[in-house]
């Protein structure tokens, strides 16, 4: 029996250029292998269509996101409301294949009753009404500072009203599943690790690296309060070298980072370029604000990076503990990063991780897993 399956996904999953569509894209050729016919829905707001997705699906469609007023609602979250497209619901309903959406923002047809008795599943990639109150916790401005509350407001009870309405649901982290499982009470929600780039493997290289890094969307305003963080409070007294990389910093921040003459900024970085400065950083500091989902710039780390220290916000429910360290204050980092700063990094940690790391991510067990729960084969 042939299988063919609709995949709606947030954004455009190519380039991965950002830790939010690596699962989404590297999902493509796994589950191409396992033989499945991929039939790709993405909204575009920016990313442009891309023909590498024809190499892995067997039909590529775009879908413009409403933006503005046209995109809210009063009682529906905005990253909802603003991917409802007639024509995405039209297409689904031209057969009877199942559909996996990516994330809660692409769960708008759960509310559409033509598809009551169809097969859906949905990929949880955050418990969303945390994260955006996380958002709204990190955030400056006054209207910004308004939406991401009412956004929590509404995504927490769109996520009580959705948690029963697929068929099944699949999260990354233990902690987002059992959240589910005991605070919302989904029955139907197990554990599926994210794909990750298929020439990942652990390949830190040992000895001495020549700084420290902290790396991510910078445009988003965890990322660049964590970043200012570590400037002022954790690098401002440590006079160890430290640079900050990632995507669209503020002018501020690069005032920030430029003011001490051991502490600098790169500014979107290619990914080969980023990938060096990672393979080349002795110690990677990268904290979090929130508890939800799992960081992909963490694994990025991990697997081709040396030391990491973190906090427990950043490795809660990932089961990562093992492979990093872990200091919840500036003082307790400072004292980290001081003892590791003339530390080697060693073939035995290099073990450690593959051991851990092998065992937690494999996209071809991801995508038999897939198969197997959505055909029973």
């Amino acid at each position: 029996m042939e299988k063919h399956l609709h995949i709606i996904a947030l954004n455009v999953p190519f380039p991965v250029d950002y830790g939010g569509v690596v699962d989404l894209f590297w999902k493509l050729p796994s589950l191409q292998a396992q033989g499945v016919n991929i039939h790709l829905h993405c909204f575009d707001y920016g990313r442009g269509q891309q023909p590498i997705l024809k190499k892995y699906c067997a039909s590529v469609n775009y879908y413009e996101r409403q933006e503005g007023h046209k995109g809210f609602s009063t009682s529906v979250p905005h990253i909802v409301a603003s991917r409802k497209h007639e024509g995405l619901l039209n297409r689904l309903l031209e057969d009877d294949y199942p559909i996996l959406m990516e994330g809660v923002h692409c769960t708008w047809l759960l509310n559409d009753p033509r598809f009551t008795n169809r097969r859906k599943f949905v990929r949880i990639h955050n418990v969303e009404h945390k994260y955006y109150q996380r958002l709204f916790q990190n955030s400056t401005g006054i209207f910004k500072k308004l939406y991401y509350a009412n956004e929590s407001r509404l995504l927490k009870k769109y996520e009580h009203w959705m948690a029963d309405k697929a068929t099944a649901y699949w999260g990354v982290t233990h902690d987002d599943v059992n959240y589910y499982r005991q605070q919302l009470n989904c029955s139907t929600i197990d554990y599926l690790p994210v794909y990750l780039p298929a020439d990942w493997k652990v390949s830190g290289l040992e000895g001495m690296g020549s700084y420290c890094l902290y790396h991510g969307d910078l445009s988003v305003p965890a990322n660049e309060r964590q970043a200012a963080w570590l400037l002022k409070e954790v690098f401002g007294k440590l006079k160890i070298p430290f640079v900050v990389a990632g995507k669209n910093p503020s002018e501020k921040l690069q005032q920030l980072a430029h003011a001490q003459q051991h502490t600098c900024i790169v500014s979107n970085p290619t990914e080969l370029e980023m990938q060096d400065m990672i393979r080349k950083a002795h110690i990677h500091v990268l904290p979090s604000t929130h508890t939800t989902g799992i960081q992909i710039k963490l694994l990025n780390a991990l697997y081709n990076g040396r030391h990491c220290v973190v906090n427990d916000a950043m490795v809660q429910g990932t089961g990562l503990e093992p492979a990093c360290f872990i200091g919840n204050t500036a003082n307790a980092m400072q004292e980290i990063i001081a003892q590791l700063h003339y530390k080697p990094f060693t073939d035995e940690e290099l073990k450690i991780r593959e051991r851990l790391l092998s065992k937690m991510f494999s996209n071809e067990a991801n995508a038999r897993q897939q198969v197997k729960w959505i055909w029973g084969e």
